[in-house]
């Protein structure tokens, strides 16, 4: 495509916590840092011509659509998604400085990912060339894994990882789950009485860090560097995530997975090897890097977000917490229903139009990105009803969209379903004079487009039950 000038920036919004931005104060957009950028990050010269914001006709019936900015540190996610709900079920936003048609609500989602002449692999992305470098988005597109593959290249690369999420290596790993949980609780117990604790980092991250590194297989001789390199990819701890820090991890998992090779034991990593060399290279050499990459990373990231969001969802909702403590309510309705009101995952980046493709009432263009938005659709009322906003682990179990949908469900739904249910049970057995120290509202978000929790969780635990 050609490049042509954004003549329309007093179409570009972007979500603050009152509502949208006056119309003149378009170019005072936020970037992919959430900082002040005073316009696009890109030049005109270097903006793909085309974007959904300059073809007026892209909704049947209306004139062109306003074009919103997301702001990755927005203190109200699930506001902005409201407004975007009512803003249409496709529209066009800009998203760390990429401009994309945004899937908003919960049937179209579901068309979204399971279209078709929707795909995952980026070549079909006409924009590709001006992405921002260095982004989440950017981070997560040019993936090489079974991520962004499709088809038969997709089943050839998920296949192998099956068995690795089997019941019956689930069920193996309970017991190991419970052990690891009852340590964190015993450590827990020892801190200083009276003193506030951050949860996510001293339990919501550490459980399902370990799962995931005795199921890989990490040594642990790299286990401390690794869990500090980590630390930063889950937004606990000193350390900022950065490209800089994203090449660090991966050279270090690469080293990691090459030592492996000459010393195999019962895990994943060694699975793969077998694999590779079994069936002459059913896995090349880069895929099985980046296989391992994205299982040790999204294996655990987001069941962090889930735990913390949970903690968070109950501490502020205390009659939903007496249903589950009086056994009316199972603990795995309250990771459900946390899945759903608060999904782990925000938005996630991208599906491509493969052909001119209509998805209610939007036309799309061969090449155009599509954002799936996993939070607004998770509260639709649509599919919720009115009381989509409310917590409430008496509902009817509808269907959620927090795993995703169609080929590219997520692997380890069942791991970090299991990980939930026995965190969390735990947690509220062992303390159940637990406290917020402030209210969630209050607590700083994360500060990415992709994951959707709090940076901490600050508690006061209370005396542990006998």
């Amino acid at each position: 495509m050609t490049a042509m000038t954004d003549q329309h920036s007093e179409h570009a919004h972007r979500f603050n916590p009152s509502g949208y931005s006056d119309p003149s104060d378009g170019d005072d957009r936020l970037d992919q840092t959430g900082r002040t950028a005073g316009g696009d990050r890109t030049s005109p010269a270097d903006r793909p011509a085309d974007r959904p914001d300059d073809r007026p006709d892209d909704r049947a019936g209306a004139g062109r659509p306003e074009r919103f900015v997301l702001d990755p540190a927005t203190p109200d996610l699930h506001g902005d998604n409201e407004r975007l709900r009512q803003a249409g079920p496709v529209v066009p936003v800009t998203a760390e400085g990429v401009p994309a048609w945004a899937a908003t609500r919960y049937d179209t989602l579901m068309t979204v990912l399971t279209h078709p002449d929707l795909t995952r692999e980026l070549h079909h992305w006409s924009g590709r060339d001006a992405l921002p470098p260095g982004t989440a988005i950017d981070r997560i597109v040019t993936d090489t894994s079974m991520l962004n593959a499709d088809g038969e290249r997709h089943r050839r690369l998920r296949m192998p990882l099956t068995t690795a999420f089997s019941q019956r290596r689930l069920n193996g790993l309970r017991p190991r789950i419970e052990e690891l949980t009852a340590r964190l609780i015993d450590r827990l117990a020892g801190m200083p009485p009276g003193e506030p604790v951050d949860l996510r980092l001293e339990f919501a991250y550490p459980l399902p860090r370990e799962v995931i590194s005795e199921l890989i297989g990490i040594p642990e001789a790299h286990q401390d560097d690794l869990h500090r390199l980590t630390d930063a990819v889950a937004q606990v701890g000193g350390l900022e995530d950065s490209p800089e820090l994203r090449k660090e991890l991966r050279e270090l998992l690469d080293r990691i997975i090459e030592e492996r090779r000459g010393t195999p034991g019962e895990d994943l990593i060694s699975d793969l090897f077998a694999l590779h060399e079994k069936d002459g290279g059913r896995l090349s050499e880069d895929e099985l890097f980046a296989t391992i990459e994205l299982l040790f990373i999204a294996g655990h990231v987001t069941t962090v977000n889930l735990i913390t969001n949970a903690i968070g969802a109950l501490l502020t909702e205390r009659g939903q917490l007496d249903l589950l403590r009086s056994g009316q309510c199972p603990y795995s309705a309250a990771v459900e229903e946390t899945l759903r009101w608060d999904s782990p995952i925000a938005y996630f980046p991208m599906r491509y139009a493969k052909r001119e493709v209509e998805i209610d009432g939007v036309r799309l263009r061969p090449g155009e990105p599509v954002l799936a938005c996993f939070a607004s659709a998770n509260r639709d009322p649509r599919q919720y009803g009115e009381d989509a906003g409310v917590f409430d682990v008496t509902r009817p179990q509808f269907t959620h969209l927090a795993f995703g949908h169609g080929p590219h469900f997520c692997l380890g739904a069942p791991l970090a379903r299991l990980e939930g249910e026995i965190a969390i049970k735990a947690l509220f057995e062992a303390f159940p004079e637990m406290e917020l120290v402030r209210p969630v509202a209050e607590l700083p978000p994360l500060d990415t487009l992709l994951g959707n929790s709090t940076r901490t969780m600050p508690v006061l635990l209370g005396p542990r039950a006998r």
